[in-house]
């Protein structure tokens, strides 16, 4: 894969200030937004997936899979655990991918907002929760847009887990490890990464293109 990606352009220098504010009035107000029967009909097909193949097999959500390469991958690593690949895109699960999808894993389309607040409805707690490369929205005026400052965040406690989330924006990783610290209360690092096996076609991209890579990790339990 050519490395041809532009770097991120923003004019924030550091973490937005309104950050710790905008998360607390998020937990103190739960998100209310309808749900859409789509995404009803979505999380019912992947359950009704999961217990087909082992009801009792913990859950991995791949949030934003694409293509579905990491989900390929993380059904590989953790063969009995059940994996599902959510995207809000259909034409991107439904591309190609380098191997067929493993009997442990299932892509699903729908919107994440949502397929969030339906697990945590249904009381499900999550094994592990994968963020990767998502939309950075770098635009100062966007922090509402990212996942750390959107009002669904706060669901991500309730679904527990071994949380990690990537992406080649430093700014976008020191900012969710500082909300993740407020949401746990533990410390949650910034960390640069490096790897020579990427996991996503971003992650491919982004290494070749010289981009620097940062993710940060926490326990939700």
């Amino acid at each position: 894969m050519s490395g041809n990606s532009r770097f991120i352009s923003s004019a924030q220098d550091g973490p937005h200030p309104d950050l710790p504010d905008l998360l607390r009035r998020h937990l103190a107000h739960p998100f209310r937004k309808p749900l859409a029967d789509y995404n009803r009909e979505a999380f019912a097909v992947a359950l009704a997936a999961r217990d087909a193949w082992n009801p009792q097999a913990p859950l991995i959500v791949d949030a934003g899979c694409g293509v579905g390469w990491s989900t390929l991958r993380i059904a590989a690593d953790f063969p009995d655990h059940f994996v599902f690949g959510v995207d809000q895109s259909i034409d991107r699960i439904s591309r190609g991918r380098p191997l067929p999808l493993p009997a442990n894993a299932v892509l699903v389309r729908a919107d994440l907002v949502d397929f969030w607040r339906l697990l945590a409805t249904e009381g499900i707690r999550l094994a592990r929760h994968y963020n990767l490369y998502p939309n950075p929205w770098p635009k100062i005026g966007h922090l509402a847009r990212r996942w750390h400052g959107h009002a669904v965040f706060p669901m991500w406690r309730e679904l527990g887990g071994m949380v990690e989330c990537r992406s080649n924006w430093a700014i976008y990783i020191e900012e969710m490890a500082q909300a993740l610290s407020l949401l746990s209360g533990q410390t949650v690092v910034a960390e640069p990464y490096a790897t020579d096996d990427p996991m996503t076609p971003f992650e491919k991209k982004y290494l070749a293109s010289g981009h620097g890579l940062w993710r940060c990790r926490v326990d939700l339990g």
